[in-house]
């Protein structure tokens, strides 16, 4: 028996789920359908050309934004040799059974030598609605802007803050003797990450309950660190976030690291660092 087609299904990679990615997102919703995202783990590239590519948001964080904006059903679909090398015709056999409509970026392609387009998909006997590329608006370029340090430019394309994203693990504790104790944040290795320094930004610890934190990416130099760590210091917090998951939203670049000449210095600097974090301005 055949399966009732009821969907549109939006597909792409979605990393970072930034404004362009957005604008499939609502094509698909303007169908009136239900709508069902199909994307991919991990990033194709990393698969078919070998190198790691920067996530701009981990897989969860992307499920969760793509629900947010309206989807009914995310599909993380593992992406491996076996599924570059597959026909293209196979591919839309085995995932867009249920599809009335496929929506997608005008260049998406995908399949064996990515032989496969929207116009195939058409021949196929699916709708198609190609979605124009936002001029200027890439994954790719959020990445440049994230290394830069421009979270500004980042924001304006994520149309949010630039996120980091962990699990809260045992540090050093060094923080809660200086006073300012900070959550010691283990990342994804394929997550992107700022240049080293001080940030104003904000956490979710839980739910939709936000503290403002100023965040330590980097060595630690002045304790002669070598590894890096992800600290943010949550305003106004109290309580244990051990094991607990916590996207961090980096506003800011307030300085760079420092070796200070005592501890005192350190925690003076730390004291101005909060001072700056409770006046900073969320990008957008």
């Amino acid at each position: 028996m055949s399966v009732s087609k009821s969907h549109a299904v939006a597909i792409g990679t979605f990393d970072g789920v930034h404004l362009g990615h957005r604008r499939v997102l609502e094509a698909a919703l303007a169908t009136g359908l239900s709508v069902r995202v199909l994307t991919f783990r991990p990033h194709p590239r990393t698969v078919v050309q070998g190198n790691l590519v920067e996530l701009v948001s981990t897989v969860e964080r992307r499920v969760e934004l793509l629900r947010a904006l309206g989807s009914a059903e995310v599909t993380v679909i593992p992406f491996t040799l076996a599924t570059a090398a597959q026909e293209p015709e196979a591919f839309a056999r085995e995932h867009l059974t249920r599809a009335d409509v496929v929506v997608a970026g005008e260049d998406f392609r995908f399949g064996r030598r990515r032989r496969g387009d929207l116009a195939l998909l058409k021949e196929l006997g699916y709708g198609v609605t190609p979605v124009p590329l936002l001029g200027g608006v890439s994954s790719s370029e959020i990445r440049r802007l994230v290394h830069e340090g421009d979270l500004a430019g980042a924001a304006r394309e994520l149309g949010r803050p630039f996120e980091l994203d962990g699990a809260v693990v045992p540090g050093d504790q060094r923080g809660g003797t200086l006073g300012y104790p900070t959550a010691n944040l283990a990342l994804d290795p394929a997550l992107l990450v700022p240049p080293y320094g001080i940030y104003a930004g904000a956490a979710h610890p839980r739910g939709p309950d936000q503290y403002r934190a100023a965040i330590s990416i980097g060595t630690n130099p002045h304790y002669g660190g070598s590894e890096r760590r992800i600290e943010p210091h949550l305003l106004d917090f109290e309580g244990d976030l051990y094991g607990q998951r916590l996207v961090v939203e980096l506003w800011e670049r307030l300085r760079d690291e420092e070796v200070f000449a005592s501890e005192a210095e350190l925690v003076a600097q730390i004291s101005r660092d909060v001072e700056r974090t409770r006046a900073s301005i969320r990008p957008i």
